[in-house]
């Protein structure tokens, strides 16, 4: 999501706004939460409340502990949760979700100074919090429902490298695979990626060098046939459309922020491919959180006028 560039900090905007793009973002992630409810039953619906109320919950205790105006209208903490929740795989124990959210709020979010002052996306800080913290449990994926059981079955990506295992296309893009509840269903993201940029809360220039990256660099290091499955597979498109383009965590300008998303992909690639994990989408976002104010200071938008100082 742009940047809206007020007075004072880059990444504050007023409270109205806030609450009209966070509905935006809550509308544009239904299909999503849909798809998941569908797939994964009934645990995905008790894995999205716990983590809204404990995002919601955290956020009225430190804003009340710190003596700041309690600002839960703007709906930025009910965002936060729900993205928290589409990240976590199906069958969480209640505890995970919680401390997962609560990380997220209270770590990430609140103690840097509150909306638009942290400088990476806390949901995806709250899941490598727990990918450390519960290893095992983060590591457990279930395939979507086969009448009334649930099976455990590995990720797409975990077969990245054997053909014969890989799902068909057709079965990534609707999101008949296991995986996080959020991230399986490419038609349901796409259906709020659409959303968004019709609302022009987004623009295609992160996610379009994103997903442009990934699909050149899939193909000049796997061959043809692997462009369409990395792009579908793990959470490339609920990364690209709804955690890189976070107003406060991206860049503002357009030529950063192609920059930004460029580099999301070049470093996803590099862990799926060379890392130690089959999905490196959240590790590339947060790390090229790091790099906004440098992208920012070096492509920062010139006001009318502007000359630059020089020195005789």
């Amino acid at each position: 999501m742009q940047k809206m560039i007020l007075s004072g900090s880059p990444h504050i905007i007023s409270n109205n706004s806030t609450t009209r793009i966070m509905l935006d973002v809550i509308i544009a992630l239904v299909p999503a939460c849909i798809a998941a409810v569908h797939f994964f039953g009934e645990s995905s619906v008790t894995t999205i409340i716990l983590c809204i109320i404990s995002a919601v919950g955290c956020e009225a205790l430190m804003q009340f502990v710190m003596k700041r105006s309690i600002t839960l209208n703007d709906l930025s903490a009910v965002v936060t949760g729900l993205l928290m929740a589409l990240i976590l795989p199906p069958n969480m124990p209640w505890y995970i979700p919680v401390c997962g959210a609560a990380f997220a709020i209270i770590i990430v979010k609140q103690l840097f100074g509150g909306i638009g002052y942290n400088f990476v996306n806390p949901a995806l800080a709250g899941r490598c919090f727990l990918l450390i913290s519960w290893a095992s449990a983060m590591s457990i994926f279930t395939a979507p429902l086969v009448g009334a059981d649930i099976v455990t079955s590995a990720t797409p990506l975990a077969a990245i490298g054997d053909a014969a295992a890989q799902p068909e296309l057709v079965d990534l893009f609707v999101g008949r695979v296991s995986g996080s509840i959020g991230e399986t269903s490419v038609i349901a993201l796409l259906i709020g990626a659409a959303y968004l940029l019709i609302r022009k809360v987004i623009s295609i220039h992160i996610p379009a060098a994103y997903l442009a990256t990934v699909a050149v660099m899939s193909l000049l290091i796997s061959g043809p046939q692997s462009v369409l499955y990395n792009i579908f597979a793990g959470g490339l498109m609920l990364g690209a459309f709804f955690m890189a383009t976070d107003y406060a965590t991206s860049p503002t300008g357009k030529k950063a922020q192609v920059i930004f998303g460029a580099g999301c992909g070049v470093v996803t690639i590099v862990i799926r491919i060379w890392g130690g994990s089959p999905e490196g989408v959240a590790f590339a976002i947060l790390f090229m959180n790091l790099f906004v104010p440098l992208l920012d200071k070096v492509f920062r938008n010139k006001a009318f006028g502007e000359t630059r100082n020089v020195q005789y």
